[in-house]
Protein backbone atom coordinates (compact mmCIF):
# COMPACT_ATOMS: atom_id res chain seq x y z
CA UNK A 1 0.00 0.00 0.00
CA UNK A 2 1.18 3.19 -0.95
CA UNK A 3 2.22 6.16 1.52
CA UNK A 4 -0.34 8.61 0.75
CA UNK A 5 -3.58 5.82 0.93
CA UNK A 6 -2.33 5.44 4.37
CA UNK A 7 -2.32 8.99 4.93
CA UNK A 8 -5.78 8.69 3.54
CA UNK A 9 -7.28 5.64 5.56
CA UNK A 10 -6.16 7.61 8.58
CA UNK A 11 -8.07 10.34 8.15
CA UNK A 12 -10.70 8.16 6.98
CA UNK A 13 -10.45 6.15 10.56
CA UNK A 14 -11.97 9.50 12.33
CA UNK A 15 -15.24 9.73 10.34
CA UNK A 16 -18.98 9.02 10.97
CA UNK A 17 -19.53 8.22 7.34
CA UNK A 18 -20.13 5.01 5.70
CA UNK A 19 -16.38 3.70 3.65
CA UNK A 20 -16.75 2.16 0.86
CA UNK A 21 -13.17 1.29 -0.50
CA UNK A 22 -13.15 0.52 -3.83
CA UNK A 23 -10.55 -1.91 -5.66
CA UNK A 24 -9.65 -1.05 -9.18
CA UNK A 25 -7.96 -3.19 -12.03
CA UNK A 26 -8.99 -6.56 -11.19
CA UNK A 27 -8.69 -7.17 -14.61
CA UNK A 28 -4.54 -7.29 -14.43
CA UNK A 29 -4.74 -9.90 -11.75
CA UNK A 30 -5.07 -13.68 -11.73
CA UNK A 31 -8.88 -14.63 -10.81
CA UNK A 32 -6.99 -16.78 -7.90
CA UNK A 33 -4.86 -13.91 -6.35
CA UNK A 34 -5.32 -11.55 -4.24
CA UNK A 35 -1.75 -10.22 -3.93
CA UNK A 36 -2.46 -6.54 -5.12
CA UNK A 37 -4.99 -5.74 -2.89
CA UNK A 38 -4.23 -8.16 -0.22
CA UNK A 39 -3.07 -5.50 2.69
CA UNK A 40 -6.30 -2.75 1.09
CA UNK A 41 -8.50 -5.83 2.14
CA UNK A 42 -6.98 -5.61 5.45
CA UNK A 43 -7.57 -2.29 6.26
CA UNK A 44 -11.10 -2.29 5.14
CA UNK A 45 -11.52 -5.42 7.68
CA UNK A 46 -9.85 -3.13 10.27
CA UNK A 47 -12.21 0.00 9.99
CA UNK A 48 -15.08 -2.29 9.51
CA UNK A 49 -15.71 -1.20 5.76
CA UNK A 50 -17.67 -2.53 2.83
CA UNK A 51 -14.90 -3.05 -0.26
CA UNK A 52 -16.21 -3.10 -4.29
CA UNK A 53 -13.25 -4.73 -6.74
CA UNK A 54 -14.09 -3.61 -9.90
CA UNK A 55 -11.97 -2.94 -12.84
CA UNK A 56 -12.81 0.95 -15.15
CA UNK A 57 -10.78 -0.96 -18.14
CA UNK A 58 -13.60 -3.39 -18.75
CA UNK A 59 -16.10 -1.83 -16.24
CA UNK A 60 -16.43 -5.77 -14.50
CA UNK A 61 -17.62 -5.09 -11.24
CA UNK A 62 -18.69 -1.25 -12.09
CA UNK A 63 -22.55 -1.92 -11.77
CA UNK A 64 -22.14 -3.91 -7.94
CA UNK A 65 -20.00 -0.96 -6.96
CA UNK A 66 -22.40 1.54 -7.91
CA UNK A 67 -25.35 0.10 -6.60
CA UNK A 68 -23.41 -0.22 -3.39
CA UNK A 69 -23.17 3.46 -3.22
CA UNK A 70 -26.96 3.97 -3.87
CA UNK A 71 -27.42 2.12 -1.40
CA UNK A 72 -25.77 4.55 1.21
CA UNK A 73 -27.03 8.01 -0.65
CA UNK A 74 -29.68 9.80 1.61
CA UNK A 75 -32.44 11.70 0.37
CA UNK A 76 -31.81 15.24 -0.69
CA UNK A 77 -33.50 18.08 -1.95
CA UNK A 78 -33.84 18.71 -5.69
CA UNK A 79 -31.42 21.03 -6.48
CA UNK A 80 -33.06 21.87 -10.68
CA UNK A 81 -36.21 20.06 -12.36
CA UNK A 82 -36.09 16.52 -13.06
CA UNK A 83 -35.95 17.14 -16.59
CA UNK A 84 -33.10 19.30 -16.59
CA UNK A 85 -30.54 17.08 -18.21
CA UNK A 86 -27.45 19.63 -17.48
CA UNK A 87 -27.02 23.53 -16.25
CA UNK A 88 -24.88 24.05 -18.51
CA UNK A 89 -25.25 26.75 -21.39
CA UNK A 90 -25.81 25.21 -24.77
CA UNK A 91 -22.82 26.85 -26.44
CA UNK A 92 -20.43 25.79 -23.80
CA UNK A 93 -21.80 21.92 -24.43
CA UNK A 94 -21.32 22.41 -27.65
CA UNK A 95 -17.72 23.17 -27.16
CA UNK A 96 -17.13 20.37 -25.08
CA UNK A 97 -18.37 18.20 -27.95
CA UNK A 98 -16.00 19.38 -30.40
CA UNK A 99 -13.17 19.22 -27.74
CA UNK A 100 -14.25 15.35 -26.75
CA UNK A 101 -13.42 14.26 -30.21
CA UNK A 102 -10.20 15.87 -30.55
CA UNK A 103 -9.35 14.24 -27.86
CA UNK A 104 -10.39 10.57 -29.10
CA UNK A 105 -9.22 11.15 -32.82
CA UNK A 106 -5.60 12.49 -31.98
CA UNK A 107 -5.33 10.52 -29.09
CA UNK A 108 -2.11 11.36 -27.43
CA UNK A 109 -0.62 13.51 -30.61
CA UNK A 110 -2.53 16.46 -28.76
CA UNK A 111 -2.31 17.54 -25.39
CA UNK A 112 -5.02 18.61 -23.19
CA UNK A 113 -4.13 22.09 -24.08
CA UNK A 114 -6.98 22.75 -26.35
CA UNK A 115 -9.76 25.46 -25.98
CA UNK A 116 -12.79 25.75 -28.19
CA UNK A 117 -14.54 28.69 -28.63
CA UNK A 118 -17.87 29.45 -30.30
CA UNK A 119 -18.20 32.16 -32.54
CA UNK A 120 -21.61 31.91 -34.00
CA UNK A 121 -24.42 30.28 -33.48
CA UNK A 122 -27.52 30.98 -35.92
CA UNK A 123 -30.45 29.07 -36.13
CA UNK A 124 -33.16 28.70 -39.27
CA UNK A 125 -35.91 26.22 -39.05
CA UNK A 126 -34.07 23.99 -41.19
CA UNK A 127 -30.40 23.86 -39.70
CA UNK A 128 -28.40 25.44 -37.37
CA UNK A 129 -24.83 27.23 -38.35
CA UNK A 130 -22.48 26.44 -35.98
CA UNK A 131 -18.89 28.23 -36.36
CA UNK A 132 -16.19 27.69 -34.10
CA UNK A 133 -12.17 27.93 -33.24
CA UNK A 134 -9.94 25.30 -31.87
CA UNK A 135 -7.57 27.25 -30.10
CA UNK A 136 -3.78 24.98 -29.77
CA UNK A 137 -0.80 26.40 -28.13
CA UNK A 138 1.75 25.63 -30.76
CA UNK A 139 2.02 25.25 -34.87
CA UNK A 140 2.89 21.14 -34.54
CA UNK A 141 -0.56 21.27 -32.69
CA UNK A 142 -1.99 23.28 -35.20
CA UNK A 143 -0.74 21.06 -37.74
CA UNK A 144 -1.19 17.45 -36.40
CA UNK A 145 -5.49 18.83 -35.92
CA UNK A 146 -5.62 19.87 -39.48
CA UNK A 147 -3.94 16.66 -41.10
CA UNK A 148 -3.00 15.89 -44.49
CA UNK A 149 -5.24 17.76 -46.95
CA UNK A 150 -7.14 18.51 -43.89
CA UNK A 151 -8.49 15.31 -43.03
CA UNK A 152 -8.11 15.13 -39.72
CA UNK A 153 -9.56 18.58 -38.97
CA UNK A 154 -13.18 17.16 -41.66
CA UNK A 155 -12.86 13.77 -39.12
CA UNK A 156 -12.82 15.44 -36.28
CA UNK A 157 -15.76 18.09 -37.56
CA UNK A 158 -18.19 15.03 -39.04
CA UNK A 159 -17.92 13.47 -35.91
CA UNK A 160 -18.55 16.52 -33.63
CA UNK A 161 -21.07 17.24 -35.68
CA UNK A 162 -23.43 14.22 -35.17
CA UNK A 163 -23.00 14.43 -31.56
CA UNK A 164 -23.92 18.47 -31.69
CA UNK A 165 -27.36 17.12 -33.90
CA UNK A 166 -28.45 14.68 -31.27
CA UNK A 167 -27.81 17.81 -28.44
CA UNK A 168 -30.07 19.94 -30.44
CA UNK A 169 -32.07 17.45 -32.12
CA UNK A 170 -31.85 18.70 -35.35
CA UNK A 171 -29.25 19.01 -38.48
CA UNK A 172 -26.04 20.95 -38.04
CA UNK A 173 -23.98 22.76 -40.25
CA UNK A 174 -20.07 22.90 -38.42
CA UNK A 175 -17.66 24.82 -39.69
CA UNK A 176 -14.05 24.15 -37.58
CA UNK A 177 -11.18 26.64 -37.97
CA UNK A 178 -8.15 26.10 -35.94
CA UNK A 179 -5.80 29.19 -34.57
CA UNK A 180 -2.61 28.78 -32.59
CA UNK A 181 -2.79 30.77 -29.29
CA UNK A 182 0.64 30.85 -27.88
CA UNK A 183 0.77 30.16 -23.74
CA UNK A 184 -3.24 30.60 -23.82
CA UNK A 185 -3.51 28.78 -20.13
CA UNK A 186 -1.07 31.16 -18.75
CA UNK A 187 -3.02 34.80 -20.05
CA UNK A 188 -5.34 35.61 -17.80
CA UNK A 189 -6.92 37.47 -20.63
CA UNK A 190 -7.22 34.64 -22.94
CA UNK A 191 -8.29 32.59 -20.37
CA UNK A 192 -11.28 34.89 -19.95
CA UNK A 193 -12.05 34.95 -23.86
CA UNK A 194 -12.28 31.20 -24.00
CA UNK A 195 -14.78 31.22 -20.99
CA UNK A 196 -13.04 29.92 -18.34
CA UNK A 197 -13.67 31.17 -14.54
CA UNK A 198 -10.71 33.13 -13.65
CA UNK A 199 -9.82 34.08 -10.24
CA UNK A 200 -9.24 37.19 -8.85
Amino acid sequence: MWWCDRYIASLLERTTTPVILGINKIDSQPSNSQLIDESYLELAEFGEWQTGRFSAKTSDGLLELQQLLIEHLEPGPYYYPPDLVTDQPERFIMGELIREQILLLTREEVPHSVAISIDLVEETPAITRVLATINVERDSQKGILIGKGGAMLKSVGSAAREQIQKLIAGKVYLELFVRVQAKWRHSRIRLAELGYKVEK
